[in-house]
C-alpha cells in the first residue's frame, strides 16, 4: 500500500495542474447531473414491507381521496371569534392555495365544525321521527283491535239470541243485520289483514331506523370531541391536501401556500401557522455548519500557523464532499432521497476530509522542516501518512456500507450516500493533497516555522544553520506522564467516569422528530403547540385505522355501513388513552372504511406507544369476532414501527462491527490485545455519545445552552448511525495515536518508554483533528434540520470523549500496564494474518534499493527524519548511521540542487 501511494503523491505532485484540472472537470460534471437530472429529496420515511406501509398502500388504492399527505395550518384570531370579514379572507386564502402545484383541496375547518355540530341536530331529528313513527304504529294497532272486538261481539251476540229466544221476531231483522254485518266482517278482515301487513312493514321500517339511529348515536359518541374550530372560536384547523405524500412535494411549491396565505389573511387581522410538512426545509448547509467549519478553519491556523496552509485541508474536504454530494443529487434522477441523507454525507465529508488532508500535511510540512527536498516531501507524506488516512478511510467506509445489513432501505441509502462521500475525501486527500502542497511550494510552513528549523531563508538548504537533525517536535508529555503514572487509577477513573455519562441509556426513547421538535418561535412550533394547546396533543399525530369489510351478496347499503362504521368506532373508542374516533372515508364500493383515531396523548408521548398496542389489539379482536380486518397507518404508527425495526438491527450491526474492528486492527496492528482494547474502548465512548445525547435531547438539561427547547425522543436511525460513524472515527486515532507508540518500540524503546514516547510525537495532530471533528459536528448539531441535531451532537460528544478519553488517556495507561504483552500475537496466527504494509516496510527497502527510481540522500549522515505517524518499523527513507545515501537513476546519490530533484525556493 505505501509503495502505492508513494508512486501516486510523486506522480500528482509533478503532474499537479493536471490532478486539479480532473477534479474540477468531475466537480463540474456531477454538479450538472446533479442540477440537470436531480429531484427535490424528501422527508418521507417508507418502509417497504413494513404493516403500516402496506396500509398505506391500501388506503392509496381503495379511497384514493384520503391518502394524499395533509398540512395543517392554524388559524387565530384576537378578536374573540373569526368575523365575517375575517371568514371572508379565510376563504379567500383557501382559494389561492387551490392554485399552488399539488394542491388538491383544502378541508375548510368552519363547514367542517357545522357538520360535526349538525350531526347531533340531525340525530335528534331522527329520534322525534322515530317516536312518531312509533306513536303511529301503536294507534294503528289499537284501531285494529278496536274493531276485531266489536266485530266479535256482535257475532256473539247474535249466536247468544237465538239460543235463547228461536222465535223473537227481531230475529229475521237481526238477521238481516247479522248478514250485513257478516258482509261488513268479513270486509274488515280483509282491511284488517291488509292492516295487519302495513302494521309489519312499519314495524319493520322502525327497527330498521331505530337501528341506523342507534348507529348514528354509536358513531356521534366516538367522534365527540373532535373539533376543527375551538370551543371559543378563537382557532381554526385548516387541512391542505397534496396529490403525493407532503414530504414528496418540492418546497418551492410547499412555499407558495405561507407566501400566498400571509399576504391575505395578515390584511385581516388573522395569523397563520404551518406545520412542519408544510415549512420544512430541505436545505443542506444552514448557519450552524458555517460556523462549524469557521472554527475548524481557526483550529487549522494555530495548528499550522499559516492561513495558507491551513486553507487546503479546507479545501481537499469541500472538493470531496462537492463530488460526493453532487453525485448523490444526480442519483436522485432514479430515487427517491431522504433530506437527512446528503446531510449526513456532508457532515461526515467534511470531518473527514479536513482530517485526513491535515494528517498529509502535518506530515510534509514536517518533512521540508527537516531539510527534505520538496516533491520527495510530498510523496513520503503521501506513502507515509496517507497509508494511514487510506485505512482510516476504509474502516469508515466499510462501517458506513455495512448499513445495508440492516436491511432498512432508508439506512441503507444514508449508509451508502455517506460511505460514498467518505471514500470521495479519501481519494481527494491523497491526489488533490500532494498536487495542491507541491504549487504551495514552501508556504505550506510560516516563515516562523522555517526559522524556529535553523533556515534564514524558508526552504534553501544553503541557508540553514547547524542544528540537531535528530530533535522532534513534541506534545503533551506532561499529560502523558499523568495518564501512565498510576495506569489503574487511570483506568478505573476513565472507567467510570464514562459509564456514569453513560447511564442515561436505559431511558432512551426513540422516535422520528415533528413539529414539537423544530426551534421555538418557528411557524411549525407555533402550529403544533396551539394545536396541543386548543384541540389535544392527540390531534398532532392521529392514527388511520384502515378496516376492510367481509365479503356479501348483492351490494352493500348505505345502513350496512353505517352499522360497520359504528362497530369500529364503537369498539376503538372505548380503547383507554383514545380521545375519538372519526369516519373519514369509504371506497367506492363500501368494502374499505376510513378512521381517524385520536389519541389523549400526543406523537411523542411514552403513552402513545402502549395506547397504539392497545388499539392494535382491538383490531385483532374485530377481525376475530366480527371478521373485519383492520389495519393501522400513519405518521404516529410509522415511527413506532420504525423504531422497532431499528431496534432489531441494532445488535446484530453491533455484532458486526465490533467483529469487524478487531479484525482490522488485526491486520493493521499485528496483536491480540490491541484490538481488544481499541474495541473495548470504542464501546465506551459509544455508551458516553449515547449518554449525553438522551439527557440533552431527550431530557433537556442544558437545552437552553445547546439549542434543545423541545426535548423529546431520539431520532430512532440515531443509535445505528452513531456506532456505525463512531466506529470508524475512533479507529482514526487509533492509528494515528498508537502507530507511534509502536514504532517507538520498533525503534528499540523499551515498551513503557515507547508509549510515551509515541504519544508526544502524534498528540498535536490527534488533538487538532479531534478538536476540528468536534467543531464540524458542533456545528451540524445547531442544524437548521431537526433530524439532524441530535446526530451531530452525539457525534460530537463521542468524538470528543474518543480522542480525549479513550485514546489519548485510557489507551496509553492500559499499554503502560500491559507493557510487552501488548504486542502478543500467537505465530500461528501471526502466519496466516496477511502482511498489509501499512507501515511502509517494503517502500523503505524499495527506496533504499534504488527500485522506484530517483532516491535522494540527506546531506549528512546524522540526518534522521521525522517520525511517521504510522505503524512500526524504520521511519520511510530513514538512514541509518554508516548506510550510504539510496542512489538514483543514474547511479550517484541526489542532494539538494541536483537537475534530478527541484529545489525549494523562498517565499
Amino acid at each position: 500500500m505505501s509503495t502505492l501511494l508513494y508512486r501516486l503523491g510523486r506522480w500528482s505532485a509533478t503532474h499537479a495542474w493536471r490532478v486539479l484540472a480532473l477534479w474540477l472537470v468531475a466537480l463540474v460534471g456531477v454538479s450538472t447531473l446533479a442540477g440537470t437530472l436531480g429531484r427535490p429529496l424528501t422527508s418521507r420515511v417508507s418502509i417497504p414491507d413494513a404493516s403500516f406501509q402496506r396500509v398505506f398502500e391500501q388506503l392509496g388504492r381503495e379511497i384514493p381521496d384520503a391518502a394524499g399527505g395533509f398540512g395543517t395550518v392554524v388559524l387565530s384570531t384576537e378578536s374573540g371569534a373569526f368575523t365575517a370579514e375575517q371568514r371572508r379572507a379565510v376563504q379567500q386564502a383557501f382559494a389561492s392555495w387551490l392554485d399552488v402545484p399539488h394542491v388538491t383541496r383544502v378541508v375548510d375547518p368552519f363547514e367542517a365544525q357545522q357538520q360535526i355540530d349538525s350531526s347531533a341536530g340531525d340525530l335528534a331529528t331522527a329520534r322525534r321521527q322515530l317516536d312518531d313513527a312509533r306513536t303511529q304504529l301503536t294507534d294503528g294497532q289499537a284501531q285494529l283491535d278496536t274493531a276485531r272486538g266489536q266485530l266479535d261481539f256482535g257475532r256473539s251476540a247474535l249466536d247468544q239470541l237465538l239460543a235463547t229466544n228461536p222465535d223473537d221476531p227481531s230475529i229475521p231483522g237481526l238477521r238481516r243485520q247479522l248478514a250485513d254485518g257478516e258482509r261488513q266482517l268479513a270486509d274488515g278482515e280483509r282491511q284488517l289483514a291488509a292492516a295487519e301487513k302495513q302494521l309489519a312493514r312499519g314495524r319493520r321500517h322502525y327497527a330498521a331506523g331505530l337501528a341506523q339511529y342507534q348507529a348514528g348515536v354509536t358513531v356521534q359518541a366516538a367522534t365527540d370531541g373532535t373539533r376543527t374550530v375551538s370551543a371559543d372560536g378563537r382557532y381554526a384547523v385548516a387541512q391542505v391536501q397534496f396529490d403525493d405524500n407532503a414530504q414528496s412535494i418540492p418546497p418551492e411549491d410547499r412555499a407558495e401556500i405561507p407566501a400566498r396565505g400571509d399576504a391575505i389573511l395578515a390584511e385581516a387581522g388573522v395569523a397563520a401557522y404551518y406545520s412542519v410538512e408544510i415549512t420544512q426545509d430541505t436545505a443542506i448547509v444552514g448557519p450552524g455548519e458555517i460556523i462549524g467549519l469557521t472554527v475548524a478553519l481557526l483550529v487549522l491556523v494555530l495548528m499550522l500557523g499559516s492561513l495558507v496552509a491551513a486553507g487546503l485541508p479546507l479545501l481537499v474536504a469541500l472538493l470531496g464532499v462537492g463530488v460526493g454530494i453532487g453525485g448523490a443529487m444526480a442519483f436522485t434522477a432514479v430515487t427517491d432521497l431522504n433530506t437527512m441523507t446528503p446531510s449526513l454525507g456532508l457532515m461526515l465529508g467534511l470531518a473527514v476530509g479536513i482530517d485526513y488532508a491535515l494528517f498529509i500535511v502535518n506530515r510534509h510540512r514536517a518533512n521540508l522542516l527537516h531539510d527534505m527536498p520538496l516533491v520527495e516531501s510530498v510523496a513520503r507524506a503521501t506513502a507515509t501518512a496517507g497509508s494511514a488516512v487510506v485505512f482510516a478511510g476504509a474502516t469508515v467506509v466499510i462501517a458506513l456500507a455495512a448499513l445495508v445489513l440492516s436491511g432498512l432501505p432508508i439506512l441503507a441509502e444514508m449508509g451508502l450516500v455517506a460511505a460514498g462521500t467518505v471514500a470521495m475525501a479519501v481519494l481527494v486527500a491523497i491526489t488533490v493533497s500532494p498536487a495542491v502542497l507541491r504549487l504551495m511550494n514552501t508556504r505550506v510552513a510560516s516563515r516562523r516555522a522555517w526559522r524556529a528549523a535553523g533556515f534564514a531563508t524558508p526552504g534553501r538548504a544553503e541557508t540553514r544553520a547547524v542544528v540537531n537533525d535528530d530533535r522532534e517536535e513534541e506534545h503533551g508529555g506532561w499529560y502523558v506522564r499523568l495518564a501512565t503514572r498510576r495506569p489503574w487509577l487511570t483506568v478505573l477513573g476513565v472507567a467510570a467516569l464514562l459509564g456514569v455519562v453513560a447511564i442515561p441509556v436505559a431511558q432512551v426513547q426513540l422516535g422520528l422528530p415533528d413539529g414539537g421538535s423544530e426551534p421555538s418561535g418557528s411557524s411549525a412550533h407555533a402550529a403544533y403547540t396551539a394545536i396541543a394547546e386548543e384541540f389535544g396533543p392527540g390531534m398532532n399525530g392521529p392514527v388511520v385505522a384502515v378496516a376492510t369489510l367481509p365479503a356479501v351478496d348483492g351490494t352493500r347499503t348505505e345502513a350496512d355501513v353505517l352499522a360497520a362504521q359504528a362497530l369500529v368506532a364503537g369498539r376503538l373508542a372505548g380503547v383507554e388513552g383514545v380521545r375519538s374516533v372519526l369516519p373519514f372515508g369509504v371506497s367506492a364500493d363500501r368494502s374499505t372504511l376510513a378512521f381517524q383515531v385520536v389519541p389523549t396523548t400526543g406523537p411523542a408521548d411514552p403513552a402513545t406507544a402502549a395506547t397504539v398496542d392497545r388499539i392494535a389489539f382491538a383490531a385483532q379482536s374485530l377481525q376475530r369476532h366480527d371478521g373485519l380486518e383492520v389495519g393501522l397507518t400513519g405518521q404516529t404508527v410509522a415511527n413506532l414501527e420504525i423504531s422497532d425495526r431499528l431496534g432489531a438491527a441494532l445488535p446484530p450491526y453491533l455484532a458486526v462491527v465490533v467483529g469487524l474492528s478487531l479484525v482490522i486492527l488485526m491486520l493493521v496492528f499485528r496483536s491480540v490485545v490491541v484490538p481488544l482494547v481499541a474495541t473495548g474502548g470504542f464501546l465506551l465512548s459509544v455508551g458516553a455519545a449515547f449518554g449525553a445525547t438522551v439527557a440533552v435531547h431527550q431530557w433537556g438539561w442544558l437545552g437552553g445552552v445547546l439549542g434543545v427547547h423541545q426535548p423529546g425522543p431520539l431520532l430512532s436511525f440515531m443509535p445505528i448511525l452513531l456506532i456505525g460513524i463512531l466506529f470508524g472515527l475512533a479507529m482514526d486515532y487509533q492509528m494515528f495515536l498508537v502507530s507511534g507508540m509502536h514504532e517507538a518500540r520498533a525503534h528499540g524503546e523499551d515498551a513503557r518508554t515507547a508509549v510515551r514516547s509515541g504519544f508526544v510525537h502524534g498528540a498535536k495532530v490527534v488533538t487538532a483533528a479531534a478538536v476540528i471533528m468536534t467543531s464540524v459536528f458542533l456545528g451540524f448539531a445547531f442544524s437548521h434540520l431537526a433530524m439532524v441535531r441530535p446526530i451531530g451532537f452525539g457525534l460530537a460528544v463521542g468524538v470528543l470523549v474518543d480522542a480525549v478519553l479513550v485514546r489519548m488517556t485510557l489507551t496509553p495507561a492500559v499499554m503502560h500496564l500491559l507493557g510487552d504483552r501488548a504486542c502478543w500475537l500467537p505465530r500461528w496466527l501471526d502466519r496466516l494474518l496477511p502482511d498489509l504494509d501499512v507501515e511502509g516496510v517494503r517502500l523503505t527497502e524499495r527506496l533504499r534499493a534504488g527500485h522506484l527510481g530517483d532516491g535522494w540522500a540527506p546531506r549528512s549522515a546524522s540526518w534522521r527524519p521525522p517520525r511517521p505517524l504510522s505503524a512500526p518499523g524504520p521511519g520511510v527513507g530513514e538512514d541509518q548511521p554508516g548506510k550510504s545515501a539510496m542512489p538514483n537513476a543514474a547511479g550517484s546519490p541526489t542532494a539538494p540542487g541536483s537537475p534530478h530533484e527541484p529545489v525549494v525556493t523562498g517565499g
